[in-house]
């Protein structure tokens, strides 16, 4: 059989190079590229019968297997529930398969393989593609982790909400016990029976490290297992560490009887996605909570890549599996240097919780001030958040004043701030950390405990959660460079931080329909406050006796 020669552009897949960055040569001919074909739902079949499944359909995969063979390319893998096949070839060959014309490209510090405006498909695989990742192998997300800036490089009085000279300002760190303990989570179950995927695109994780901590707790050891995903591998000694170290240690100190399953992928948008279909289509380990710290401006996503993505976290909420993502720690523009607002994929997912972050200052285990978290004027970071520009408004949040304009991100928040952040130790050091890299497996670790309690995984929590504003601690001070904090659902920390044993009776209780204008978290809320960049966040900069600072 001859190729097909390529002549339909695939919806949604045009590429621009990365900001800033030059094509300087042709793609080696020889050079060998591997990609994910991801197909339709079987669902979504001209004439499909009520009984169809999510998968794809075996004579689609065939479909693409023809098509690969008389292009020259090589079958490496399918997975039929995640609607995937990975082919393997030349660059040569890849870009005639699909019409692109692969080439190296430049900028500050980054070098990758890319392509330029749509791909192209022939005509018998129309309507049978819905993206195909990997032909550009730029990094395809950042960690969403922050380290504060050297001891003495901002002073107090350069803080937002402070009004006199004071000593040198320098981070503050927490245990993720006494993190829980503030925010309430029950000391009483710990999440043994519960299996947690942690999805890492980078960095690694030593055992001694985590005996040498957990031994500091007071804990034994959780099981963590690392799954490697498309030639990934545990390879600590990257900077991505602090990332890998602070997701385990969160989970394993609040829930320490979870076992945990760390899917190493590479940072790429195959890589990323074969991650997360390894976790939730993993029928050995099975887990009921997903983790994930990384991802970029939906602005770095083509439409049909963050189409696949979406339709893979719908496969997680139909299995019962609740994915928390963090929201970003670039404020209100994500990093993005366009002058305009974005909001960070994969947290704008609607099947994800987004998670935002917050200042936490504690006397004890008692919450003394929590605001946003803003440190962008001295360049370390805030909380992600605003309205999605792909994604709609998704019925658990139309009570929550967004009505039509998009998804709203994030849903929930915590402690994120690296000035208050969580003592974790990577690579052999203690060290303070924050982010809401830290956010979403605290939120991971306290829905394991009440999938536990409550003897059954409460899947998409989103519908309980918007339904039950009060499990939350409203924030109300503060603003992440372009939206301000609000009574009710905001841009900036969503519905709150955490209130444990009331979160976990809301999981536990049935679901209830999406918000109406009767609901409280519809008549205390309203649209997103739009504020200039640079204002003020109200954070607090005292600290308390039980704080461990350097």
């Amino acid at each position: 059989m001859t190729h097909a020669y390529p002549v339909l552009p695939l919806p949604g897949s045009r590429r621009d190079p990365v900001p800033g960055a030059v094509r300087v040569a042709d793609a080696a001919p020889d050079e060998t590229v591997f990609t994910t074909v991801v197909l339709r739902r079987r669902t979504d079949q001209p004439g499909a019968t009520a009984d169809a499944d999510a998968a794809a359909d075996p004579d689609d995969i065939q479909d693409v297997r023809t098509f690969a063979t008389a292009a020259g390319l090589d079958v490496a893998a399918v997975n039929l529930a995640a609607r995937s096949i990975r082919l393997r070839g030349t660059a040569a060959a890849m870009s005639a398969a699909f019409g692109v014309d692969l080439g190296a490209y430049e900028t500050a510090g980054l070098r990758y393989r890319g392509r330029e405006g749509s791909i192209y498909l022939p005509e018998e695989l129309d309507g049978v593609v819905v993206a195909v990742l990997g032909l550009d192998n730029r990094p395809a997300a950042r960690a969403h982790f922050r380290i504060a800036g050297p001891p003495g490089h901002l002073t107090a009085a350069a803080r937002p909400g402070t009004v006199s000279a004071a000593p040198a300002l320098v981070p503050t760190g927490y245990s993720p016990p006494a993190i829980a303990a503030a925010y309430g989570f029950p000391t009483d179950v710990d999440g043994i029976g519960q299996t947690v995927a942690i999805i890492e695109l980078g960095g690694g994780f030593r055992a001694t490290d985590l005996d040498t901590y957990f031994s500091g707790l007071g804990l034994r050891t959780p099981t963590v297992e690392a799954v490697e995903v498309d030639g990934a591998t545990n390879s600590p000694g990257a900077d991505a560490d602090g990332e890998v170290m602070l997701d385990i240690e969160v989970i394993g100190a609040v829930a320490p009887g979870v076992t945990m399953a760390v899917y190493f992928g590479p940072n790429t948008t195959d890589g990323f996605y074969d991650a997360i279909a390894a976790a939730v289509h993993d029928n050995a380990r099975r887990p009921s909570v997903i983790s994930i710290s990384w991802g970029q401006a939906e602005a770095g996503w083509t439409a049909s890549q963050l189409d696949a993505y979406e339709a893979l976290f719908a496969d997680a909420a139909a299995a019962g599996i609740s994915v928390y993502v963090a929201a970003g720690d670039n404020g209100a523009t994500d990093g993005d240097n366009d002058g305009g607002l974005h909001v960070d994929f994969p947290a704008s997912s609607p099947s994800v919780v987004g998670c935002g972050g917050t200042t936490l200052t504690l006397s004890g285990t008692t919450i003394t001030d929590e605001v946003v978290w803003n440190e962008l004027s001295s360049g370390d970071g805030a909380t992600g958040g605003g309205v999605s520009s792909h994604f709609s408004t998704p019925a658990y949040q139309t009570g929550a004043g967004l009505a039509d304009e998009g998804r709203g991100v994030p849903d929930i928040a915590g402690n994120a701030d690296p000035f208050t952040g969580y003592i974790v130790r990577v690579n052999g050091q203690n060290q303070v950390i924050g982010g809401t890299s830290a956010v979403a497996p605290l939120w991971a670790a306290l829905t394991a405990l009440a999938n536990q309690s409550n003897g059954a995984a409460v899947g998409t929590p989103h519908a309980r959660l918007y339904t039950t504003p009060t499990a939350l601690r409203d924030i109300t001070v503060g603003d992440n460079g372009g939206y301000a904090a609000a009574p009710g659902w905001d841009a900036c920390t969503g519905l709150g931080t955490p209130q444990g044993a009331l979160v976990i009776a809301a999981f536990g209780s049935v679901a209830r329909p999406p918000a109406t204008t009767s609901d409280p978290v519809a008549s205390s809320s309203a649209e997103p406050t739009p504020v200039l960049p640079g204002g003020p966040d109200g954070a607090d900069s005292g600290t308390s006796s039980n704080e461990f600072s350097w």
